[in-house]
């Protein structure tokens, strides 16, 4: 009987070791459709620069957070605004911006301190209500850690010329503080994330999706799905707005651009939660995608294949194939596609980053509760209901209640 069951497990381990193999060969794939659209792009580009606003909602300070602000405003383009919000005027990003505005008087810079609290998602919230004070038709959303180049806005824009083109949005690379915790969420984004957007919109042939590192669309594809209002309760807002854009039906496009976000000093369970809240919140918005990637757990099924084969030769082989495969694709997309030779030098914590992965993974089908601002919620379809929490209660809403400041990814 125990012969049986190993054997039953090898084989079961054996699949899994194939199906991630020819997962990663997606990826790699995937990745060489990427980087020939970019050089196709970089050739020739549309003359077409109608005015954006710019709206970024924030909440406390980032790592580098004043550089990635001063990126916004270096931009070749001949007509924006940037519009930052905040819920509470003492809100420490709020000085921020007072030091940007000094800096850049040319530009047209905007606070809007945004009292109202109209649902759980506070990013959202706050959306709203710097919609009212923007004055364009195109509008790009990014969060307060996003840094850019300078052709940001004409290369991110350029698809709208396109009236069949709803959003566009962006691949992003991480930037890791010193901690080991920071190391492995900059290693996910780049190896692990960013080449699973990219094989859903070779599988799915195109996004129904968008990244919160770049949200471009117009005012009024917005106002047909119902305004960000209609976001409010939402988790995965991001994610949300590109699904319905894309239902209007328009298209998703993902631009050849890719920017830049610095990461907090994550420790090791600060990362563990942020992995945990991102996995459940994944699961909730693509149910049948999330658990589909059982089959991508490589690393995991080759060292299970090696424990349950009593470390055969043949299961040392599978191991190492396995392993070379996905450290090849996590360097072509590290170099390649995202041009992120930090993470090339940290290639070596790949497995350990893979495997807590797989464990987040299982661990995020034994409850539907996250933590987020210090807050608890659970998740339902989607949608945030807050748990033992007095920020969203009707009273609180219409007081205007604050929060204190603290980041808001």
């Amino acid at each position: 009987m125990i012969h049986l069951l190993l054997t039953f497990l090898r084989v079961i381990a054996i699949l899994g070791c194939i199906s991630s193999s020819v997962y990663y060969l997606f990826c790699w794939r995937s990745a060489d459709a990427f980087v020939r659209r970019r050089k196709q792009s970089l050739i020739a580009s549309p003359p077409w620069f109608p005015p954006i606003s710019v709206l970024k909602p924030l909440k406390g300070t980032d790592p580098g957070m004043y550089d990635s602000f001063r990126s916004h405003c270096l931009q070749d383009y001949p007509e924006y605004e940037i519009i930052f919000g905040v819920s509470d005027a003492a809100d420490p990003a709020a000085g921020l911006v007072g030091q940007l505005q000094q800096e850049f008087p040319e530009r047209t810079i905007r606070l809007v301190v945004c009292r109202e609290i109209l649902g759980p998602n506070l990013k959202v919230s706050n959306l709203e209500q710097m919609l009212q004070a923007s004055r364009f038709q195109f509008l790009i959303v990014n969060d307060g850690d996003i840094r850019v180049e300078s052709d940001y806005l004409r290369r991110v824009v350029a698809p709208l010329a396109d009236g069949h083109v709803g959003m566009v949005t962006c691949l992003y690379r991480g930037v890791a503080a010193a901690t080991l915790g920071s190391k492995l969420e900059a290693i996910g984004i780049s190896t692990d994330f960013c080449p699973g957007v990219l094989v859903a919109q070779q599988l799915e042939r195109g996004l129904h999706f968008g990244l919160g590192s770049t949200l471009a669309f117009r005012r009024a594809d917005l106002q047909r799905i119902g305004g960000f209002r209609a976001l409010v309760d939402f988790l995965a807002d991001d994610y949300e707005l590109g699904r319905r854009i894309s239902a209007l039906p328009k298209k998703v496009v993902l631009s050849d651009v890719v920017v830049e976000t610095h990461l907090p000093e994550y420790d090791l369970l600060g990362f563990l939660r942020h992995q945990l809240r991102w996995f459940r919140g994944v699961r909730d918005a693509r149910y049948r995608g999330y658990v589909g990637l059982v089959c991508t757990f490589g690393v995991l099924w080759a060292l299970l294949a090696l424990i349950f084969a009593g470390g055969a030769a043949w299961s040392w082989a599978v191991l190492g194939a396995v392993f070379l495969l996905r450290t090849a694709v996590a360097l072509v997309f590290a170099r390649a596609v995202l041009q992120d030779e930090e993470v090339v030098e940290q290639l070596w914590l790949v497995p350990l980053r893979d495997l807590i992965a797989a464990g987040v993974w299982i661990a995020s089908f034994t409850g539907h509760t996250v933590v987020w601002r210090e807050d608890r919620f659970e998740l339902k379809h989607g949608r945030l209901l807050p748990i033992n929490s007095q920020s969203f209660t009707a009273e609180g809403a219409e007081m205007g209640s604050k929060r204190p400041s603290e980041k808001s990814r």
